[in-house]
């Protein structure tokens, strides 16, 4: 699932996606109010724009450009509120403590016996940060999809969840429906949600520790 995958899945069609911000983005963050937000894997825009018109200074960063070129095309509304950045969050992190949201929405991170792509991820928020980390409910899942991946290499949220430290508390961490129906062809009947809030600094930890 590397940078052509990603361009050839999305220049297949005109518009892979309905261009909506995902449901729990909207339930979850409604009357959080603005800062600066990463949006990790935001493909074409849908979110990055909800954010932006919203108040919001929004980072979204895809591995397809295919995608991000349709993104800043359809926000010619918000243009200086969004930043598009071309790159590989799984590689490159994003800078430490910057963003007082950090979604992560759907994003195929790879597990890591490090955790190092995570870790990336979850330094990016500042303290007094929310992190929104969202997935499909992989229960009943093939082991392998159709397009060849595995969905148990990939974190998921309840995961993430054991994973962080006590400078987060959790709000939500859970399993529920949908709020539309899933693309025609897929499986996802239920998203998976975590919802944290960063309340300082990491502190010293142990090396296996958090």
């Amino acid at each position: 699932m590397d940078a052509q995958f990603w361009d050839d899945r999305y220049g297949s069609r005109a518009q892979l996606f309905s261009g909506d911000p995902n449901g729990v983005l909207v339930t979850e963050l409604a009357d959080l109010p603005p800062g600066q937000a990463l949006d990790a894997g935001c493909g074409e825009g849908g979110d990055a724009l909800w954010l932006a018109r919203r108040g919001w200074l929004v980072t979204a960063v895809d591995l397809s450009q295919v995608a991000l070129e349709r993104a800043a095309t359809a926000g010619a509304d918000v243009q200086g509120r969004v930043s598009w950045k071309h790159g590989d969050l799984t590689i490159t992190p994003p800078p430490a403590e910057a963003f007082d949201l950090v979604s992560v929405h759907y994003f195929p991170l790879p597990r890591r016996a490090d955790h190092s792509a995570l870790r990336g991820l979850l330094s990016a928020v500042a303290p007094g940060g929310t992190l929104l980390f969202v997935g499909h409910d992989i229960t009943g899942l093939p082991e392998r999809l159709d397009d060849g991946h595995v969905p148990a290499d990939y974190y998921q949220p309840a995961e993430v969840a054991d994973l962080l430290g006590p400078d987060w508390d959790i709000s939500v961490n859970e399993t529920r429906p949908r709020v539309v129906p899933a693309p025609p062809g897929s499986h996802h009947t239920h998203d998976t949600v975590l919802r944290a809030h960063r309340t300082r600094r990491p502190s010293p930890l142990p090396d296996q520790g958090w």
